[in-house]
Parts: structure tokens; sequence; C-alpha cells
């Protein structure tokens, strides 16, 4: 039995490609997206100005994915929502929903896991188990607008998984929720971050995107960053930066820099003057995040004090260093927080400290 195609996730030129091979014309492809992304219809008998054949085509060869949240948690102060949605498969990951003023932010996951394993994350510490197709990293996004009823004004890939190690599906979600026939989202309302995938950023510098870059530093030494992101060893901090510096040129955008500050680790005096010396002549910005905690890890965040003083030092070098205490931390929403875990039958339930 031939497998259905799941329509929602293509682009529109890869549409285009199908809807040909079925000897259908090219714009059809035009008229199916409107139903999927304008009027979000999940069923084909709805599609009214197709034609009865062409719809019972597309029901016999096509389907289109609709999440469903199992959980969501609010936290305290109203303004964050983390979602759980489970998989087709089973496997669950989860989305973060943010308000701030005007702005209505989704932090999506692009993986189910990680396999950076960076040594301050939560998500690193669960493992990897699968990429998510393009459709279901809108899905996540198309479901909390659903839910919330309210239109996501930027997104950010920050959740579960690291975005450019599922390249593919990663760049056609974002085609779609950036084209005039999809979701119609600016490219420069959605961020990438990244660990420093060194080949990765380069290929998605030569995609033409506008989206905006950010690069999860987190150190100022190859040792120290090593010890906190394994993924150093292979591209350390130089190649990483350098990387950074070509898409910030290409894409004349400043490249944004994480540094999660995390005590007695990469929060020094000497650590806030190298990282000033590491900004130098880089198109850039940068948030230092104190360090969310979370379970399993015998990290800190610095204290206030201390953190103040790191920022300072920068600033004093005429670079803006704004300090992001993440939203969410109660309901483990918060940067670095997002995990599941599996339960005895081997389904991944969500985490509960």
């Amino acid at each position: 039995m031939t497998q259905k195609i799941n329509l929602k996730g293509l682009t529109h030129p890869k549409l285009e490609d199908l809807i040909v091979q079925w000897n259908e014309p090219k714009y059809r492809a035009r008229q199916v997206m409107s139903w999927l992304y304008d009027k979000r219809v999940t069923r084909f008998d709805t599609m009214t100005n197709l034609s009865k054949a062409f719809r019972d085509k597309l029901a016999a060869e096509a389907y289109i994915s609709d999440a469903k949240a199992v959980a969501q948690t609010v936290s305290d102060e109203g303004a964050t929502v983390k979602y759980l949605f489970e998989l087709t498969d089973k496997n669950r990951v989860e989305s973060v929903l943010m308000y701030d003023g005007a702005r209505v932010t989704v932090c999506v996951s692009s993986q189910v896991g990680c396999a950076m394993a960076c040594d301050f994350c939560a998500t690193g510490k669960m493992g990897f188990f699968r990429n998510l197709t393009a459709a279901e990293i809108l899905d996540q996004l198309m479901a909390i607008e659903s839910d919330q009823k309210e239109t996501v004004t930027n997104i950010v890939f920050m959740g579960m998984g690291e975005p450019l190690a599922n390249y593919d599906e990663t760049v056609d979600a974002i085609r779609v929720m950036c084209s005039p026939d999809g979701l119609g989202l600016s490219e420069k309302r959605i961020t990438v971050s990244s660990v420093g995938l060194v080949p990765r950023i380069r290929q998605f510098t030569k995609e033409g995107l506008k989206c905006n870059l950010a690069l999860s530093l987190n150190a100022t030494t190859d040792a120290v960053r090593t010890h906190l992101m394994p993924i150093n060893a292979k591209y350390p901090i130089a190649q990483a930066l350098d990387a950074a510096r070509e898409w910030a040129i290409t894409a004349q955008r400043k490249v944004t820099l994480e540094y999660v500050l995390i005590r007695d680790i990469n929060d020094s005096v000497a650590d806030a003057n190298r990282l000033r010396r590491l900004m130098s002549g880089l198109p850039c910005k940068l948030n230092l995040i104190p360090f969310n905690e979370i379970q399993d890890s015998e990290f800190r965040r610095p204290d206030l004090e201390r953190i103040e003083q790191f920022r300072q030092i920068v600033a004093d070098g005429h670079y803006i260093a704004p300090i992001r205490f993440s939203k969410g931390g109660d309901i483990a929403a918060a940067c670095g927080q997002l995990r599941t875990i599996h339960d005895r039958q081997g389904a991944l339930m969500p985490r509960r400290d």
C-alpha cells in the first residue's frame, strides 16, 4: 500500500511538482496552500474551488496533519504557556508561547531530544530520538495559534533540538512560514539558534534567507566551551565565529551571541574581558542569559551582583549587553529547560521535577 503524502510542510515548488505529477495545473498549488494555511482546513472535501475528481485524488494520495496538544502549563505570571505535543509515533516535544507587549513569540522544537549533549541543557541530557518533519514544526505553531486565537508575530527555533542538524526540514518549514502562499511571516521575525555547526551555518548563509541567526557561545576559551558543549571539539570558537561573521556580512544583519552565565564556570572578570575581545570586529549583538537551573546538574546561576559586574565590563567596551531573564522558569519552560522522558512503556512523557 502506497504511503500517503502529508501536504503540510511542502514548499510551494515541491507542491507544484507533486501536483504536476498528478496531471493537474501548477496553479492548483496556490489554491491548496490557501486552504492549508489561510483557511486552515484539514479535510479535502471542504476545498470547494477544486474539482471533485481532484479532491478524490487528494483524499486517496495525501493527508493534512493537525497537531493537538496533550498538555499545557501556564506560568504564574500568565505570560508564558508551555505545550506538550504528541506525535504520530508517540514521541513528544515541547513548545513555548511567550507574550511580551504586542510581541507574541513561539519557541518551536526541531527535533525530539538533541544529540549535541550540552551540559547545561535539559534537552541535551535526554539524548536524541529523531528529527521532526517540516510539517511537525509548522504544526506546533499553527496549533498554538488556534488554541490561543492569536496571530504569532515572532518565531524562535530555540526549543528542543539543534535546528541546523535537521537542516532540510528546518529550511522547508521556514520557507512555508514566510511564503505569501503559506503563513506570510516576515523572515526578519524568525530566529534560528545554533550551537555552531560551522558547515551548516555556511550552507544557511547561502540560502538567501533574511532570518536572524543566534550563535550559542557560552564560553570564551575552547577548554571551557568543549566542557560545556562537546561540539566545540569539532568546531572551536574561532571557526564558529568566522562562520557567524560570514553570515552577518552576507545577510547584512547582526548575529546574536547567546551567553549563558554559569556560576564559577564562565562568569569571571577575565571571561567578560575575553568576550569583549571576541566580539571586536564582529557585527553582533549579545544576550546574557543567567543560567536556568535544571535537575541532574550541579551548575548554578551567578548572583545578581556578579551578573551585573559581567554585563558592565562588556558594556564598557561599547557593546549593548542586555540581561535576558528567561520567562517561564516556574513551569520549566525557560531557555535550556525543555525536556521529555520515557515512561515504562517507552512513550515520551513530560518531565516532572
